[in-house]
């Protein structure tokens, strides 16, 4: 059974309603535990980074204050092309990537069996981003779900567009 909230959209209520919430809860608490999200980091840096498959990548960016490389593990939104990859920040324009990306746009990718190819970021426009995530929740609509209700969880407000970066790979 489902209900509409004041969105319009649909939200399981019962049961299943609370299992889902409790789902949510966990993957949000696991989202902003500092171990979880950067263990896959170990496999990259190991060239092992090629068992989470193409929907999952590293990228090496410049902390804007230190000047030190940085890194974090990122889902693939969307692939235009062979070296164009789509990221989103699911914790909007605050999280400390998208602000060293914005600061410099020079960075690295680890995606596969590349491993830290040289690439250039392009944050998206709101209406590209929002044409991005259209066609992700079309393609992903499970995967959307979850996600969504874990970042909405996560940062305690509802996620209507989320910030995008476009990743061009430049060299090998």
């Amino acid at each position: 059974m489902a209900l509409l909230d004041r969105a319009g959209s649909t939200k399981p209520v019962g049961k299943v309603g609370s299992v889902m919430s409790m789902i949510d809860s966990v993957v949000s608490r696991l989202l902003r535990t500092r171990g979880v999200v950067r263990a896959p980091i170990w496999l990259y840096r190991h060239r092992a980074g090629w068992l989470l498959g193409s929907r999952m990548l590293m990228l090496e960016h410049i902390g804007r204050r230190s000047g030190v490389p940085r890194y974090v593990c990122l889902e693939v939104v969307e692939r235009p092309s062979a070296d164009e990859i789509v990221v989103v920040s699911g914790f909007g324009t605050g999280a400390q990537w998208y602000r060293n990306l914005l600061a410099e746009p020079a960075c690295r990718v680890s995606i596969g069996k590349r491993t830290s190819v040289a690439a250039r970021a392009t944050l998206l426009s709101e209406e590209e981003s929002a044409a991005v995530l259209g066609r992700y929740q079309k393609a992903h609509p499970k995967a959307w779900r979850r996600l969504r209700g874990a970042i909405e969880t996560a940062v305690g407000h509802e996620v209507e567009g989320l910030p995008m970066v476009n990743l061009r790979l430049v060299g090998d």
